[in-house]
């Protein structure tokens, strides 16, 4: 999120009224229902992070320990097993 004076994108009226109630502050304006992104959509992490549990998985399905894909990963080994059977009913539900 980049900051926009708002002098350049309000008219100086309603630029005038926002001031009556906060002269000075910071203001976040959200964007509209229809126009918001799921997290992770601009930057990409979504997207990485499912390339990775899928990596988990195929790695878990090849033989490796929960505890080894853990250390690799970095995560707990709850983390892991949470994956691993996320990734196993996605696999099921795609099956059918």
């Amino acid at each position: 999120m980049s900051y926009i004076k708002a002098e350049y994108v309000l008219p100086q009226e309603l630029l005038e009224s926002i001031q009556d109630y906060i002269d000075g502050g910071y203001l976040y304006i959200p964007r509209k229902n229809n126009k918001r992104k799921s997290w992770g959509e601009t930057t990409g992490t979504k997207s990485l992070i499912q390339k990775r549990n899928m990596e988990i998985y195929t790695e878990y399905k090849n033989g490796l320990k929960i505890a080894h894909l853990a250390k690799q990963y970095f995560l707990s080994e709850k983390s892991i097993q949470r994956i691993v059977l996320q990734e196993k009913r996605k696999n099921f539900q795609n099956q059918q």
